[in-house]
Protein backbone atom coordinates (compact mmCIF):
# COMPACT_ATOMS: atom_id res chain seq x y z
CA UNK A 1 0.00 0.00 0.00
CA UNK A 2 1.39 2.98 -0.99
CA UNK A 3 1.05 6.88 0.41
CA UNK A 4 0.14 8.36 -3.34
CA UNK A 5 0.69 7.65 -7.00
CA UNK A 6 1.18 10.32 -9.38
CA UNK A 7 -0.08 8.56 -12.61
CA UNK A 8 0.61 9.68 -16.34
CA UNK A 9 4.04 11.87 -15.01
CA UNK A 10 6.09 13.44 -17.40
CA UNK A 11 9.11 13.24 -15.36
CA UNK A 12 11.72 15.99 -16.41
CA UNK A 13 15.12 15.07 -14.55
CA UNK A 14 18.89 14.29 -15.26
CA UNK A 15 18.40 15.82 -18.50
CA UNK A 16 15.73 13.26 -19.65
CA UNK A 17 12.10 13.66 -19.63
CA UNK A 18 10.27 10.54 -19.39
CA UNK A 19 6.82 9.22 -19.42
CA UNK A 20 6.61 7.52 -15.83
CA UNK A 21 3.67 6.96 -12.86
CA UNK A 22 5.76 7.72 -9.54
CA UNK A 23 5.06 5.83 -6.20
CA UNK A 24 5.41 7.56 -3.02
CA UNK A 25 6.14 5.97 0.63
CA UNK A 26 7.20 7.46 4.05
CA UNK A 27 7.81 10.38 2.23
CA UNK A 28 10.04 9.24 -0.06
CA UNK A 29 9.88 8.01 -3.62
CA UNK A 30 9.79 4.46 -3.65
CA UNK A 31 8.94 3.28 -7.30
CA UNK A 32 9.37 4.99 -10.64
CA UNK A 33 7.63 2.67 -13.79
CA UNK A 34 5.97 3.08 -16.81
CA UNK A 35 3.11 1.99 -14.90
CA UNK A 36 1.91 1.29 -11.42
CA UNK A 37 -1.34 -0.01 -10.51
CA UNK A 38 -1.04 -0.36 -6.96
CA UNK A 39 -3.19 0.23 -4.21
CA UNK A 40 -2.60 3.46 -2.78
CA UNK A 41 -4.09 5.49 0.02
CA UNK A 42 -4.57 8.16 -2.98
CA UNK A 43 -3.73 8.05 -6.72
CA UNK A 44 -3.50 11.50 -8.66
CA UNK A 45 -3.93 11.33 -12.48
CA UNK A 46 -1.62 14.11 -13.47
CA UNK A 47 -2.68 14.19 -17.12
CA UNK A 48 0.53 14.70 -18.77
CA UNK A 49 1.49 17.50 -16.72
CA UNK A 50 5.57 18.18 -16.44
CA UNK A 51 6.79 16.77 -13.31
CA UNK A 52 10.22 18.28 -11.40
CA UNK A 53 12.08 18.27 -8.33
CA UNK A 54 10.94 20.51 -6.12
CA UNK A 55 13.38 23.96 -6.00
CA UNK A 56 16.06 24.24 -3.67
CA UNK A 57 16.17 28.00 -3.51
CA UNK A 58 20.00 28.51 -1.99
CA UNK A 59 19.57 32.15 -0.73
CA UNK A 60 16.45 33.34 0.39
CA UNK A 61 15.36 36.27 3.35
CA UNK A 62 12.69 34.93 5.25
CA UNK A 63 13.33 38.10 8.51
CA UNK A 64 13.16 35.64 11.59
CA UNK A 65 13.98 36.59 13.78
CA UNK A 66 13.67 40.65 14.70
CA UNK A 67 12.09 41.97 10.98
CA UNK A 68 8.85 39.98 11.15
CA UNK A 69 6.67 43.04 9.91
CA UNK A 70 8.73 42.39 6.44
CA UNK A 71 8.04 38.13 6.58
CA UNK A 72 8.48 35.34 8.28
CA UNK A 73 9.46 31.89 8.42
CA UNK A 74 5.91 30.08 8.27
CA UNK A 75 4.28 32.86 5.46
CA UNK A 76 7.54 33.26 3.39
CA UNK A 77 8.09 29.07 3.38
CA UNK A 78 4.20 29.32 2.68
CA UNK A 79 4.52 31.45 -0.41
CA UNK A 80 7.55 29.29 -1.66
CA UNK A 81 5.37 26.10 -1.72
CA UNK A 82 2.68 27.98 -3.95
CA UNK A 83 5.81 28.47 -6.15
CA UNK A 84 7.20 24.73 -5.69
CA UNK A 85 10.05 25.42 -3.84
CA UNK A 86 10.35 22.97 -1.68
CA UNK A 87 13.78 23.40 0.49
CA UNK A 88 15.06 26.49 1.05
CA UNK A 89 18.68 28.30 2.83
CA UNK A 90 17.87 31.34 4.45
CA UNK A 91 20.56 34.00 4.98
CA UNK A 92 21.88 35.50 8.44
CA UNK A 93 21.07 39.18 7.90
CA UNK A 94 18.36 39.22 10.41
CA UNK A 95 18.28 40.70 14.38
CA UNK A 96 19.89 38.99 16.00
CA UNK A 97 22.19 38.04 13.33
CA UNK A 98 23.16 34.39 12.73
CA UNK A 99 26.96 35.15 13.32
CA UNK A 100 27.28 32.87 16.34
CA UNK A 101 26.54 28.81 16.53
CA UNK A 102 23.83 29.58 18.93
CA UNK A 103 21.84 31.75 17.00
CA UNK A 104 22.08 29.44 14.40
CA UNK A 105 21.09 26.66 16.52
CA UNK A 106 18.17 28.81 17.66
CA UNK A 107 16.58 29.75 14.40
CA UNK A 108 16.86 26.29 13.34
CA UNK A 109 14.57 25.42 16.52
CA UNK A 110 12.31 27.75 15.15
CA UNK A 111 12.08 26.79 11.80
CA UNK A 112 11.28 23.37 13.06
CA UNK A 113 8.08 24.65 14.56
CA UNK A 114 7.25 26.87 11.79
CA UNK A 115 8.68 25.95 8.53
CA UNK A 116 5.78 24.51 5.67
CA UNK A 117 8.98 23.84 3.74
CA UNK A 118 12.17 21.95 4.27
CA UNK A 119 15.08 24.29 5.74
CA UNK A 120 18.58 24.94 6.02
CA UNK A 121 20.64 27.91 7.42
CA UNK A 122 23.68 30.28 6.66
CA UNK A 123 25.93 31.19 9.45
CA UNK A 124 27.04 34.30 9.19
CA UNK A 125 31.04 36.05 8.74
CA UNK A 126 31.59 39.14 10.51
CA UNK A 127 34.80 41.40 11.10
CA UNK A 128 35.25 39.41 14.04
CA UNK A 129 33.63 35.53 14.19
CA UNK A 130 36.62 34.09 12.97
CA UNK A 131 36.49 31.40 15.97
CA UNK A 132 32.77 30.85 15.63
CA UNK A 133 33.36 30.18 12.10
CA UNK A 134 36.07 27.34 12.78
CA UNK A 135 33.62 25.60 15.10
CA UNK A 136 30.73 25.39 13.08
CA UNK A 137 28.54 22.08 12.40
CA UNK A 138 29.15 21.34 8.82
CA UNK A 139 26.25 19.11 8.74
CA UNK A 140 23.81 21.24 10.24
CA UNK A 141 24.78 24.73 8.44
CA UNK A 142 24.38 25.34 4.40
CA UNK A 143 27.08 27.42 4.14
CA UNK A 144 28.90 30.46 5.46
CA UNK A 145 27.65 33.68 4.03
CA UNK A 146 30.30 36.97 3.73
CA UNK A 147 28.66 40.08 2.73
CA UNK A 148 31.88 41.83 0.88
CA UNK A 149 29.57 45.10 0.99
CA UNK A 150 26.09 46.03 0.82
CA UNK A 151 25.23 45.52 4.74
CA UNK A 152 25.62 47.05 7.79
CA UNK A 153 26.88 47.00 11.10
CA UNK A 154 28.60 43.52 11.74
CA UNK A 155 27.60 41.97 8.55
CA UNK A 156 29.77 44.04 6.56
CA UNK A 157 33.01 42.22 6.09
CA UNK A 158 35.16 44.92 4.75
CA UNK A 159 38.76 43.62 6.60
CA UNK A 160 41.32 42.11 4.04
CA UNK A 161 42.61 40.20 7.56
CA UNK A 162 39.11 38.96 8.04
CA UNK A 163 39.04 37.99 4.75
CA UNK A 164 42.23 36.28 4.67
CA UNK A 165 41.25 34.50 7.86
CA UNK A 166 37.51 33.60 6.18
CA UNK A 167 38.54 32.27 3.13
CA UNK A 168 41.97 30.20 4.48
CA UNK A 169 39.63 28.76 7.77
CA UNK A 170 36.20 28.30 6.89
CA UNK A 171 35.05 24.87 6.88
CA UNK A 172 32.40 25.50 4.62
CA UNK A 173 31.16 26.77 1.68
CA UNK A 174 32.06 30.47 1.34
CA UNK A 175 28.91 32.11 -0.10
CA UNK A 176 29.28 35.88 -1.16
CA UNK A 177 27.95 39.24 -1.76
CA UNK A 178 30.12 41.29 -4.23
CA UNK A 179 29.91 45.23 -3.98
CA UNK A 180 32.72 47.46 -2.93
CA UNK A 181 31.63 49.46 -0.40
CA UNK A 182 34.28 52.10 -1.16
CA UNK A 183 33.06 52.45 -4.69
CA UNK A 184 29.30 52.28 -3.90
CA UNK A 185 29.62 54.78 -1.53
CA UNK A 186 32.13 57.17 -3.45
CA UNK A 187 29.31 57.00 -6.59
CA UNK A 188 26.54 57.56 -3.85
CA UNK A 189 28.15 61.07 -2.62
CA UNK A 190 28.46 62.08 -6.33
CA UNK A 191 24.65 61.23 -7.43
CA UNK A 192 23.65 63.07 -4.40
CA UNK A 193 25.41 66.31 -5.01
CA UNK A 194 24.70 66.21 -8.42
CA UNK A 195 20.96 65.41 -8.51
CA UNK A 196 19.80 66.50 -4.88
CA UNK A 197 16.20 65.36 -4.03
CA UNK A 198 15.58 64.34 -7.39
CA UNK A 199 17.84 60.91 -7.01
CA UNK A 200 15.90 58.11 -7.83
CA UNK A 201 16.00 54.30 -8.44
CA UNK A 202 16.62 54.91 -11.91
CA UNK A 203 20.39 55.72 -10.40
CA UNK A 204 20.47 52.90 -8.73
CA UNK A 205 22.69 50.91 -11.59
CA UNK A 206 25.25 53.62 -11.76
CA UNK A 207 25.39 53.98 -8.16
CA UNK A 208 25.95 50.28 -7.94
CA UNK A 209 27.75 49.97 -10.63
CA UNK A 210 29.85 47.25 -12.58
CA UNK A 211 32.85 47.98 -11.36
CA UNK A 212 31.85 47.90 -7.70
CA UNK A 213 30.73 44.42 -8.69
CA UNK A 214 33.89 43.08 -10.42
CA UNK A 215 35.98 44.51 -7.83
CA UNK A 216 34.32 42.72 -5.08
CA UNK A 217 34.08 39.44 -7.16
CA UNK A 218 37.18 39.59 -8.38
CA UNK A 219 38.63 39.81 -5.12
CA UNK A 220 36.56 37.19 -3.85
CA UNK A 221 37.94 34.81 -6.75
CA UNK A 222 41.56 35.62 -5.81
CA UNK A 223 41.28 34.95 -2.30
CA UNK A 224 39.52 31.60 -2.94
CA UNK A 225 42.69 30.84 -5.58
CA UNK A 226 44.81 31.83 -3.00
CA UNK A 227 43.46 29.86 -0.56
CA UNK A 228 42.42 26.63 -2.38
CA UNK A 229 38.44 27.73 -0.74
CA UNK A 230 35.37 26.53 -1.80
CA UNK A 231 33.27 29.71 -3.32
CA UNK A 232 29.98 30.23 -4.36
CA UNK A 233 29.44 33.58 -5.55
CA UNK A 234 25.54 34.83 -5.50
CA UNK A 235 23.56 37.38 -7.48
CA UNK A 236 26.07 38.21 -10.59
CA UNK A 237 24.92 41.40 -11.99
CA UNK A 238 27.67 41.81 -14.76
CA UNK A 239 28.86 40.47 -18.17
CA UNK A 240 32.37 42.08 -17.02
CA UNK A 241 31.66 39.38 -14.30
CA UNK A 242 31.22 36.46 -16.23
CA UNK A 243 35.44 36.69 -17.26
CA UNK A 244 35.92 35.14 -13.77
CA UNK A 245 34.09 32.05 -13.87
CA UNK A 246 35.06 29.23 -16.24
CA UNK A 247 32.21 26.71 -18.43
CA UNK A 248 31.74 23.20 -16.84
CA UNK A 249 30.04 20.76 -14.41
CA UNK A 250 29.43 21.98 -11.13
CA UNK A 251 31.03 19.01 -9.83
CA UNK A 252 34.47 19.88 -10.98
CA UNK A 253 34.22 22.73 -9.67
CA UNK A 254 35.70 24.80 -6.51
CA UNK A 255 34.45 28.33 -7.94
CA UNK A 256 30.88 28.35 -9.24
CA UNK A 257 28.43 31.16 -9.80
CA UNK A 258 24.85 32.19 -9.60
CA UNK A 259 22.69 34.39 -11.43
CA UNK A 260 18.75 34.89 -9.58
CA UNK A 261 15.23 35.53 -11.28
CA UNK A 262 14.74 39.26 -11.37
CA UNK A 263 18.11 40.05 -12.67
CA UNK A 264 17.41 37.69 -15.74
CA UNK A 265 14.14 39.52 -16.13
CA UNK A 266 14.69 43.32 -15.76
CA UNK A 267 16.95 45.91 -16.90
CA UNK A 268 17.45 49.29 -16.34
CA UNK A 269 14.29 50.27 -18.27
CA UNK A 270 12.01 48.86 -16.02
CA UNK A 271 13.25 51.79 -12.90
CA UNK A 272 11.00 54.12 -14.80
CA UNK A 273 7.72 52.09 -13.96
CA UNK A 274 8.91 49.53 -11.23
CA UNK A 275 11.14 52.49 -9.25
CA UNK A 276 11.99 51.28 -5.72
CA UNK A 277 9.93 47.91 -6.37
CA UNK A 278 13.02 46.80 -8.07
CA UNK A 279 15.57 48.64 -6.13
CA UNK A 280 18.09 45.44 -4.98
CA UNK A 281 21.65 45.19 -4.50
CA UNK A 282 23.31 44.44 -6.35
CA UNK A 283 21.43 46.55 -8.82
CA UNK A 284 19.65 45.49 -11.94
CA UNK A 285 21.87 46.03 -14.84
CA UNK A 286 22.22 47.10 -18.69
CA UNK A 287 20.33 44.95 -20.99
CA UNK A 288 23.48 43.76 -22.11
CA UNK A 289 24.22 42.23 -18.84
CA UNK A 290 20.80 40.65 -18.54
CA UNK A 291 21.93 39.18 -21.88
CA UNK A 292 25.18 38.10 -20.96
CA UNK A 293 24.32 36.78 -17.88
CA UNK A 294 21.71 34.04 -19.88
CA UNK A 295 24.62 33.20 -22.18
CA UNK A 296 26.53 32.43 -19.30
CA UNK A 297 24.27 30.48 -18.13
CA UNK A 298 23.68 28.27 -21.24
CA UNK A 299 27.52 27.81 -21.60
CA UNK A 300 27.83 26.60 -17.76
CA UNK A 301 29.64 29.64 -16.31
CA UNK A 302 26.47 30.14 -14.25
CA UNK A 303 25.88 27.18 -12.33
CA UNK A 304 22.50 28.06 -9.94
CA UNK A 305 19.39 30.04 -10.17
CA UNK A 306 18.16 31.17 -7.11
CA UNK A 307 15.83 34.10 -6.61
CA UNK A 308 17.53 36.30 -3.25
CA UNK A 309 13.93 36.47 -1.67
CA UNK A 310 13.57 39.42 -0.14
CA UNK A 311 10.58 41.02 0.99
CA UNK A 312 9.86 44.51 2.42
CA UNK A 313 6.63 46.23 3.36
CA UNK A 314 4.55 48.37 0.81
CA UNK A 315 5.72 51.62 2.74
CA UNK A 316 9.51 51.08 3.52
CA UNK A 317 9.78 50.69 -0.45
CA UNK A 318 7.60 53.65 -1.08
CA UNK A 319 10.24 56.10 1.18
CA UNK A 320 12.52 57.70 -0.86
CA UNK A 321 14.84 56.25 -3.35
CA UNK A 322 17.92 57.08 -0.73
CA UNK A 323 15.85 55.60 2.21
CA UNK A 324 14.14 52.68 0.27
CA UNK A 325 15.28 49.53 1.64
CA UNK A 326 16.88 47.00 -1.35
CA UNK A 327 15.28 43.75 -2.37
CA UNK A 328 12.05 42.41 -3.42
CA UNK A 329 9.49 39.65 -3.18
CA UNK A 330 9.87 36.58 -5.72
CA UNK A 331 9.88 32.99 -3.78
CA UNK A 332 6.21 32.39 -4.84
CA UNK A 333 7.01 33.48 -9.06
CA UNK A 334 10.54 32.32 -9.51
CA UNK A 335 9.37 29.44 -11.20
CA UNK A 336 7.10 30.97 -13.42
CA UNK A 337 9.72 33.69 -14.43
CA UNK A 338 11.83 30.82 -15.55
CA UNK A 339 8.57 29.11 -17.49
CA UNK A 340 8.20 32.19 -19.54
CA UNK A 341 11.88 31.83 -20.88
CA UNK A 342 10.62 28.25 -21.66
CA UNK A 343 8.07 29.71 -23.88
CA UNK A 344 10.36 31.67 -25.30
CA UNK A 345 12.58 29.22 -26.59
CA UNK A 346 15.78 30.68 -24.48
CA UNK A 347 15.60 27.80 -21.23
CA UNK A 348 14.89 23.95 -21.72
CA UNK A 349 12.39 22.35 -18.96
CA UNK A 350 16.23 20.72 -18.53
CA UNK A 351 18.12 23.74 -18.19
CA UNK A 352 15.67 25.03 -15.85
CA UNK A 353 15.73 21.68 -13.28
CA UNK A 354 19.64 21.56 -13.70
CA UNK A 355 20.08 24.92 -13.01
CA UNK A 356 17.60 25.71 -10.11
CA UNK A 357 17.42 22.00 -8.27
CA UNK A 358 20.37 19.77 -9.04
CA UNK A 359 22.91 21.90 -9.29
CA UNK A 360 22.27 22.99 -5.73
CA UNK A 361 22.02 19.29 -4.22
CA UNK A 362 25.38 18.82 -6.01
CA UNK A 363 27.41 22.13 -4.90
CA UNK A 364 26.05 22.35 -1.08
CA UNK A 365 26.04 18.46 -1.11
CA UNK A 366 22.29 17.98 -0.04
CA UNK A 367 21.25 14.74 1.03
CA UNK A 368 18.65 12.99 -0.98
CA UNK A 369 17.06 15.87 -2.07
CA UNK A 370 16.84 17.75 -5.69
CA UNK A 371 16.34 14.70 -8.16
CA UNK A 372 13.65 12.45 -8.70
CA UNK A 373 14.92 9.08 -7.84
CA UNK A 374 13.75 5.76 -5.82
CA UNK A 375 14.69 5.81 -2.25
CA UNK A 376 14.95 10.05 -2.52
CA UNK A 377 12.24 12.41 -0.31
CA UNK A 378 9.38 12.68 -2.39
CA UNK A 379 10.09 16.80 -3.42
CA UNK A 380 8.02 17.55 -6.60
CA UNK A 381 6.33 20.11 -8.94
CA UNK A 382 3.41 19.81 -11.31
CA UNK A 383 3.43 21.98 -14.05
CA UNK A 384 0.64 22.97 -16.07
CA UNK A 385 2.84 24.54 -18.78
CA UNK A 386 0.36 26.36 -20.92
CA UNK A 387 -2.31 27.34 -17.99
CA UNK A 388 -1.94 30.84 -17.73
CA UNK A 389 -1.23 32.70 -14.39
CA UNK A 390 -2.61 36.34 -13.60
CA UNK A 391 -0.94 37.77 -10.57
CA UNK A 392 -3.56 39.64 -8.33
CA UNK A 393 -3.61 40.91 -4.76
CA UNK A 394 -5.81 38.05 -3.89
CA UNK A 395 -2.78 35.38 -5.00
CA UNK A 396 0.17 36.69 -3.56
CA UNK A 397 1.10 35.03 -0.61
CA UNK A 398 4.17 36.93 0.82
CA UNK A 399 3.75 38.82 4.11
CA UNK A 400 4.13 41.97 2.86
CA UNK A 401 1.28 41.96 0.39
CA UNK A 402 2.91 42.75 -3.12
CA UNK A 403 4.79 41.93 -5.59
CA UNK A 404 6.52 43.91 -8.81
CA UNK A 405 4.75 41.46 -10.90
CA UNK A 406 1.50 42.84 -9.35
CA UNK A 407 -1.18 42.14 -13.05
CA UNK A 408 1.13 40.20 -14.72
CA UNK A 409 0.46 37.26 -16.96
CA UNK A 410 2.18 34.40 -16.88
CA UNK A 411 2.52 31.63 -19.40
CA UNK A 412 2.67 28.97 -16.95
CA UNK A 413 0.72 27.87 -13.73
CA UNK A 414 2.06 25.33 -10.56
CA UNK A 415 -0.60 22.89 -10.40
CA UNK A 416 1.06 21.09 -7.58
CA UNK A 417 3.55 20.81 -5.18
CA UNK A 418 4.64 17.93 -2.98
CA UNK A 419 6.76 17.89 0.05
CA UNK A 420 8.22 14.84 1.77
CA UNK A 421 5.38 13.04 0.44
CA UNK A 422 2.52 15.54 0.74
CA UNK A 423 0.37 17.41 -1.35
CA UNK A 424 1.29 20.80 -0.42
CA UNK A 425 0.05 22.91 -2.75
CA UNK A 426 -3.15 22.43 -5.29
CA UNK A 427 -5.44 23.98 -7.09
CA UNK A 428 -4.00 27.78 -5.86
CA UNK A 429 -3.99 26.56 -2.17
CA UNK A 430 -1.56 25.83 0.68
CA UNK A 431 -2.84 22.55 2.26
CA UNK A 432 -2.92 23.60 5.82
CA UNK A 433 -2.81 19.99 7.49
CA UNK A 434 -0.24 18.45 6.40
CA UNK A 435 3.29 17.78 8.36
CA UNK A 436 5.87 20.94 8.79
CA UNK A 437 8.90 20.81 6.43
CA UNK A 438 12.26 19.11 7.60
CA UNK A 439 15.91 20.24 8.36
CA UNK A 440 17.25 19.44 5.10
CA UNK A 441 20.68 17.21 5.83
CA UNK A 442 24.21 17.01 3.59
CA UNK A 443 26.43 14.57 2.88
CA UNK A 444 29.36 15.89 3.81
Amino acid sequence: MYDLILKNCKIVNENKIIESDIAIKNNRIELIQASIDSESKKIVDVDGKYVLPGLIDDQVHFREPGLTHKGDIATESRAGLAGGVTSYFEMPNVNPTTTTNENLSKKFDIASTKSRSNYSFHLGASNTNIEEIKRVDINQAAALKVFMGASTGEMLVDSLDALDDIFNYSPLIVVTHCEDQTTVKNNEKLFLEKYGDDLSAQHHHLIRDVESCYLSSSLAVSLAKKYDSDLHVFHLTTEKEMELFTPGSVNGKKITSEVCVHHMHFNETDYAELGNQIKCNPSIKEESDRLALIKALHEDKIDIIATDHAPHTWDEKMRKYQDAPAGLPLVQHGLQILMDFYHKGILSLETIVEKSTHNVARRFQVKDRGFIREGYYADLVVLDIDKKYQVTKENILYKCGWSPFLGKTFNSSINMTICNGHIAFEDGQVKEDIPLGMQIEFDR
